[in-house]
């Protein structure tokens, strides 16, 4: 292919075209003069555009230059016309117009310069519409596309040879030996160009030998050489359908666009849809001869830098008046929390929080180089049957970037990163998992506590750094996860048990607690006034009407959310005001002097840990709440409704241990269940006041811990109380 030709291309190189005209009735001396003055002359307000970016380029030696093809279809549309259906004819020539221009420009006294400048790159971009990884056919083989996606994997930089200097071994006849071939190997030769000069025996006898078969050596010295880098683009998670596995394409990028991107950016690569021709077995080659592999040559590529709008960089006049006008809301906080699953029941508090977790707070960058996280997590754990798979099944379709994956289905490789090895190179590369692909947004990790205790540990870092380091087959690098965590478990024995403190029924080292904002213990009360209410509003949903609760959806629909969260955390980072700061540590202070009592009344320390990181929680929380309203200052109103979103959640998570009694008071009880297992054989009968006489006035044991020992064994079916609760029955075992 014409295009792939890496060697400095002049005009003369298409002599053989030059007499005829192209299928347009256009020659390529005619259209590389055609280029030459786009580049001269086309201005924007009397600012040429092109002209002035190659002077800045080519001062700091760098030979190439970025066009858009919106100007060139203002300028010249049957040429943009051209570079769409035909790049790999009008690049080279492309790429000759700017040598040209640039000794025009630079150096315009000294004609012999442009034998001297190196060859120049051509970049593209455009605004033009995204073609999906999976639409891609066979007819947009040799087009000019543009694909968005993210980038899994890069491998380190080739040096991939423009120009072979190759010598015949036995009569050193040199020749320059152009490469074609954008990502396949190259065949040399295989009989001697300078033995076949020579059949008239004009020389020596010596060189009337015939050169052998195959004759040519690669003189690497004086060969030409530029760097190529291969990455692979995979279809981002949003776009691939329900039940399909992602997609991807190998991308060759070359010279000024290696190194332009790393694992897990999300960019959008404009190339030449191209094949190539894979190096496989005998057989293989056999059964498909004219099978080619797909590649994307690159030409352009554009990396979402801000990764608070990725996707959604920019917004229309009338969108950001509406999203202003939603900012001035009195209620806007109830309905955007209202909005969020509005077909589940119920968990306000749930879902104002997560109202905040989509947000998020402000990200901090310290003048000594310390980040703080602006990302907040949270942590749902809870009865079976209480929507938390769903809720974040809903966090996955609303936040503008979210990948759901499960506890049991995901290892440590898989949330952080894996080192992968070429198959061809067999060279080590890395490849960004879950919460690298997920930057800049949310990551949903169901049944939390199903994991192994190893993977739990591999996310530490990247909830609280928000970095995942790498050290592996001698890669030793920094991956960056900015990204929120919603997680959803269950505690040890499948429900929470009310009789255990929480340290026994979540089953979490405090090192991972800690790193969550919030914590809500999600109960499944029975309660008849509550329960008659969730079934009317399921029975609603299921008979096809409304739910109870489900009138506000049509306010703030899903996709509009997303939208909106995309601007606010664009436009929006909130700080605090004074008085609001002030009111903050005065509360710390209180919270940790309440829990330290709780700590010296119980004898044990609290499983959920109240440290410094919970203060820069509320902060967190209180920046979010003035980001949902857009607003530039976090006042103590925000600053109110922060702490009661605290106290809700992680406080009373903490405080659901108080008054289940001290460990000594557990130990009893836990005596006294043994020896009325051993006292009650299965199918006996006995009743209370014997019981209590028993243990509480013959072997000492505290009333209080013979009471809690019977509810325990109530609850796990090994007692029954009948008459009245007067008469103890030894169901089970």
């Amino acid at each position: 292919m014409a295009f792939d030709r890496q060697s400095a291309i002049s005009v003369p190189l298409f002599g053989s075209q030059i007499d005829d005209d192209g299928p347009d009735g256009m020659q390529p001396s005619r259209i590389e003069q055609a280029l030459v003055d786009f580049i001269m002359e086309f201005h924007i307000n009397n600012v040429f555009v092109y002209r002035d970016q190659i002077r800045e380029n080519v001062l700091v030696k760098q030979f190439y230059c970025d066009i858009d093809v919106a100007h060139l279809i203002s300028y010249n549309e049957e040429l943009a016309h051209r570079l769409q259906n035909e790049p790999a004819d009008i690049i080279p020539l492309f790429e000759s117009a700017l040598r040209i221009c640039t000794q025009r420009i630079v150096f315009p006294s000294d004609r012999k310069m442009l034998r001297e400048l190196p060859q120049h790159q051509l970049l593209l971009h455009s605004g033009a519409s995204e073609l999906s990884i999976r639409d891609l056919a066979a007819t947009s083989v040799s087009h000019l596309v543009r694909i968005p996606g993210i980038i899994i994997s890069a491998t380190v930089l080739a040096s991939k040879a423009t120009a072979l200097h190759i010598q015949c071994r036995n009569c050193k006849d040199e020749l320059d030996y152009p490469i074609s071939g954008g990502v396949a190997g190259v065949t040399l030769p295989r009989t001697c160009r300078a033995g076949q000069k020579k059949p008239d025996g004009l020389g020596k006898a010596e060189d009337n030998a015939p050169c052998p078969m195959d004759p040519y050596v690669v003189v690497h010295e004086k060969s030409q050489f530029i760097d190529q880098q291969i990455l692979k683009l995979q279809e981002a998670p949003d776009h691939v359908p329900v039940g399909e596995l992602p997609r991807s394409i190998v991308v060759s990028a070359d010279r000024y666009l290696a190194n332009r991107v790393v694992p897990g950016s999300r960019c959008t690569v404009m190339g030449v849809y191209s094949i190539y021709s894979q190096k496989a077995s005998k057989q293989a080659q056999k059964s498909a001869v004219a099978i080619r592999n797909p590649y994307l040559r690159a030409v352009g590529i554009t990396a979402d830098v801000d990764h608070s709008m990725k996707g959604n960089a920019t917004f229309s006049e009338a969108e950001e008046q509406e999203f202003l006008e939603l900012s001035r809301r009195p209620d806007l906080y109830e309905v955007f929390a209202s909005c969020i699953a509005p077909s589940i029941y119920g968990n306000k508090d749930i879902k104002k929080a997560i109202a905040c977790l989509l947000m998020g707070g402000s990200k901090k960058i310290l003048p000594d180089g310390m980040k703080l996280r602006g990302d907040i997590n949270v942590l749902l754990l809870g009865d079976p049957g209480t929507a938390k798979s769903q809720l974040l099944k809903f966090v996955e379709k609303a936040a503008p970037i979210a990948i759901y994956t499960s506890g049991k289905g995901s290892s440590a490789a898989g949330l952080t990163a894996s080192v992968q090895r070429e198959h061809t190179t067999r060279e080590f590369y890395l490849e960004g998992g879950a919460m690298v692909l997920a930057d800049g947004g949310v990551v949903c990790i169901d049944e939390f506590d199903k994991m192994r205790d190893e993977d739990r540990v591999a996310i530490h870092e990247a909830m609280e750094q928000q970095t995942i380091s790498i050290a592996k087959a001698g890669i030793t690098t920094i991956l960056n996860a900015r990204t929120s965590v919603l997680a959803a478990a269950n505690p040890i024995f499948g429900r929470y048990d009310d009789l255990k403190t929480p340290g026994e029924n979540i089953d979490f080292q405090t090192t991972i607690l800690s790193r969550f904002d919030m914590i809500f213990i999600v109960r499944d009360e029975h309660e008849r006034g509550r329960d008659e209410k969730m079934a009317k509003h399921v029975m609603n949903i299921h008979m096809g009407g409304r739910g109870a609760e489900d009138q506000v959806q049509a306010e703030i629909p899903v996709d509009k959310m997303k939208r909106y969260i995309s601007y606010c955390k664009q436009k929006c980072a909130p700080r605090l005001s004074p008085e609001a700061a002030e009111k903050l540590s005065s509360h710390f202070v209180s919270i940790r002097r309440q829990v330290h009592a709780a700590e010296l009344s119980a004898n044990a320390r609290s499983s959920i840990p109240i440290t410094v990181r919970q203060l820069e929680a509320i902060i967190r929380i209180t920046e979010s709440l003035a980001k949902l309203s857009l607003s530039p200052i976090a006042n103590e109103a925000h600053v109110d409704e922060a702490i009661r979103l605290f106290l809700a959640s992680t406080m009373d998570a903490v405080s659901q241990g108080e008054g289940q009694g001290s460990k000594e008071l557990n130990d009893e009880m836990m005596k006294v269940e043994e020896e009325l297992r051993r006292r009650l054989p299965i199918g006996w009968n006995t009743s209370l006041a014997t019981l209590k006489r028993e243990f509480v006035d013959g072997k000492g044991y505290s009333e209080q811990a013979l009471n809690r020992a019977l509810i325990v064994m109530q609850r796990r079916e090994t007692i029954q109380f009948r008459r009245g609760g007067a008469q103890v029955h030894r169901s089970g075992a």
